[in-house]
């Protein structure tokens, strides 16, 4: 399957990077303009001097984390959106609690385009298994696939034995919900005797998707890719029918930075998803989102030319308490600004001889005990706390993004 949602997914590398550009100008001055945390954030930044995507790097990071206590400071939403009266359709209440606002803007969280990837058209009817109740995973699949003219059948989650009488009474042709449950759902109606074998094209998320159960579906008949988006960004990324990585969506600006700081790391280097959306009535803004992944080279063998992610790879906070003190990416990052002759670093906490033990191991072409002593001196002072320095090759250093280890062991 070949064919694109629109033709954007088909621009030339440059064309999209120019028209991206423009656009996200666009969106910064809108933010400063309308929305009142941007207002404040922005006051003392020309934002019309940005002039390249990469000029972003000089503006702060929104990190999700601090999204709960700023809401709570100026509820519902932290003055972050940009929403005039009449326009909110939904609050959703996701864990924290987090609010999450949808207005009547048609597929809000621009999911139509991933479904429509793994083959769902109008007139198809999809069965949806993500959750309905307060949190917007349901909305987003629902109003994506009404924005392709499908039908959705909103089965939410649990209650295994109804929605299999609903699939087998309704046919539908598609699915939506986390693989887990799909899997549940098949295996459930094996053991019934119930025919669900309509289900031909999944797009699934919200958890892991491993070979293993890729393998099972595709025997089954299953043509099944995953999507990659947030509560507070909407989609972020989708597979293909090539299956290499996940295209990131044409109305967002992706940057992979260095975990606890807002510079971005080279491509095809693991670090923290920061997100700049397009979307004018929640302008999120190098919004951190704490998932870890990593940007690959080239694009997809399926045409769409867009930059690719690797997928989820974890979660990019990784505060440690040594010694009774919390040490955060944040301060590792600080220790590393400090010296230029770092490459990269990262902090191993173990527990040896019955106390917390911490080694600051950093990448460099320099390597004297000068050196090794000034940075010794540096995590003193933004930890609070002594640590050993080891200096170690460029290149050593596992490529997984993790900042803080913790590999103490009590027993």
């Amino acid at each position: 399957m070949t064919d694109f949602y629109d033709e954007r997914e088909s621009r030339s590398p440059e064309q999209r990077h120019n028209e991206l550009t423009r656009e996200v100008r666009g969106q910064l001055a809108h933010a400063k303009a309308n929305a009142q945390a941007y207002g404040e954030l922005f006051k003392e930044i020309d934002v019309s001097g940005i002039e390249s995507l990469e000029d972003l790097e000089s503006l702060p990071v929104t990190r999700k984390s601090e999204l709960l206590e700023l809401q709570r400071q100026n509820p519902p939403f932290g003055g972050f959106t940009a929403i005039r009266d009449g326009q909110l359709d939904h609050i959703f209440v996701s864990p924290g609690p987090i609010f999450e606002p949808q207005t009547h803007r048609p597929d809000y969280w621009r999911f139509a385009r991933s479904l429509f990837a793994v083959g769902i058209r109008s007139g198809d009817r999809v069965h949806n298994s993500f959750s309905y109740h307060m949190t917007p995973a349901g909305s987003m699949f629902n109003t994506g696939c009404h924005a392709l003219g499908a039908t959705v059948i909103p089965g939410g989650v649990g209650q295994t034995e109804q929605q299999l009488e609903a699939i087998a009474s309704l046919r539908p042709i598609g699915y939506s919900g986390t693989p887990s449950f799909l899997k549940i759902l098949f295996d459930k109606a094996d053991e019934l005797g119930v025919d669900i074998g309509c289900i031909s094209k999944a797009l699934v998320s919200g958890e892991a998707y491993p070979p293993s159960i890729r393998a099972e579906f595709t025997a089954r008949g299953v043509f099944a890719l995953q999507c990659y988006g947030t509560a507070d960004l909407g989609l972020i990324a989708y597979e293909s029918s090539d299956e290499s990585g996940l295209i990131i969506d044409e109305d967002i600006y992706i940057e992979i930075v260095r975990p606890g700081t807002g510079n971005r790391v080279p491509d095809g280097e693991v670090g923290e998803v920061v997100a700049t959306t397009l979307n004018p009535d929640y302008p999120l803004i190098r919004f951190a989102t704490g998932d870890m992944s990593a940007i690959m080279s080239g694009t997809s063998p399926c045409g769409r030319t867009n930059r690719r992610i690797k997928g989820w790879m974890g979660r990019a906070d990784q505060t440690a308490k040594v010694r009774g003190m919390f040490i955060h990416p944040e301060q590792i990052g600080q220790i590393v600004d400090k010296h230029p002759e770092i490459r990269r670093a990262r902090l191993v906490v173990d527990w040896v001889n019955q106390a917390d033990a911490m080694t600051l191991h950093c990448e460099s072409d320099t390597v004297d005990s000068t050196l090794a002593e000034a940075i010794a001196n540096s995590i003193r002072e933004c930890c609070k706390v002594r640590g050993d320095v080891k200096l170690v090759d460029p290149g050593s250093l596992p490529n997984d993004g993790v900042v803080i280890e913790d590999i103490r062991k009590y027993d």
